[in-house]
């Protein structure tokens, strides 16, 4: 188990410094002279600013000395200043991160109470009419775009019930946002939900243990949904792997105050280094999810230790 664990930390810890290094060097994608491109919106960059600039960022320097610089810095904590402000990235940034968390959870909670019943009641009614029904919601749920749905919940919940607020950070703001992608993500795990549910209960145990006597609530809970949970793990760390970097357009819409509206504010601000940031933040965070998932997953199951 320990080597295990060591080897999955120390590629958690390259795939880190990979995407730092790239990250690094993304400035250099922007077609013409990123400075430029930077002060292009306040229209009263000269020579001198961009001089300033340019040394300042290092940009001067070779692409590969800047890419081990960021690098180096990063790993210290460092993320540079924001060029609007000259506020640090790193600070701006983590200081949105337990707004974007609590998205995450809230979402991937959501997902996790409408899509387990969802795929257990599909499991239980296979080939029925409402296994039909619930893989027909599940996959409208996947269809529907997420920025759509959060835009008709404002809309009902907001504007004409008025039950919630259109927009802001708060308990009670976190209701829409987070339904909205919890209702996206839970036709996964519902599908995944049943998908191990109908696998397992072809097993020669649950015919054994429905021989026995067993009430079938008892099948069903005990000797079927326990072993199928180990599936639907798998799922829920990339769910909320997902949700920690796939809600920008849902932070947008609800005006939530993540790290993905950030993120927007600064790419139409043309603020790279506070996009840089972004691109470490989010790719770290999934990272050490996907690290976590492993190491629960080879605790749960002994035989992934010796892949």
């Amino acid at each position: 188990m320990l080597f295990y664990v060591a080897r999955r930390l120390l590629t958690a810890f390259i795939t880190i410094l990979v995407v730092v290094i790239l990250a690094g060097v993304l400035i250099h994608v922007v077609p013409g002279d990123p400075i430029t491109a930077m002060l292009a919106q306040s229209g009263s960059a000269d020579a001198d600013d961009i001089a300033r600039l340019t040394a300042q960022y290092g940009l001067d320097q070779p692409v590969w000395k800047q890419a081990l610089l960021y690098a180096g810095n990063a790993l210290q904590g460092d993320l540079g200043t924001t060029i609007r402000g000259g506020e640090p990235v790193a600070e701006l940034l983590l200081d949105r991160l337990p707004n974007t968390i609590a998205l995450a959870v809230a979402g991937l909670g959501t997902a996790l109470v409408l899509g387990i019943p969802m795929g257990f009641i599909a499991a239980v009614n296979r080939g029925r009419a409402a296994d039909f029904a619930v893989m027909l919601i599940a996959i409208l749920g996947v269809s529907i775009p997420g920025f759509w749905m959060g835009l008709t919940f404002i809309q009902v919940f907001s504007l004409h019930l008025g039950w919630f607020p259109v927009a802001g950070t708060s308990a009670r703001n976190i209701v829409l946002p987070a339904l909205t992608l919890g209702v996206v993500h839970s036709a996964l795990v519902a599908r995944m939900t049943r998908s191990a549910l109908v696998d397992i209960l072809n097993e020669d145990y649950i015919r054994t243990a429905r021989a026995r006597g067993l009430r079938e609530h008892q099948v069903l809970l005990v000797h079927a949904m326990r072993p199928a949970m180990i599936s639907v793990v798998t799922v829920v760390g990339l769910v909320f792997a997902h949700l920690l970097g796939g809600q920008v357009i849902t932070e947008n819409v609800f005006s939530w105050n993540g790290i993905g509206r950030l993120a927007i504010q600064a790419m139409l601000q043309r603020d790279y280094p506070l996009v840089q940031g972004f691109i470490v933040i989010f790719a770290t965070s999934i990272v050490l999810v996907t690290t976590a998932l492993d190491l629960l997953y080879g605790l749960l199951d002994p035989r992934v230790r010796r892949r």
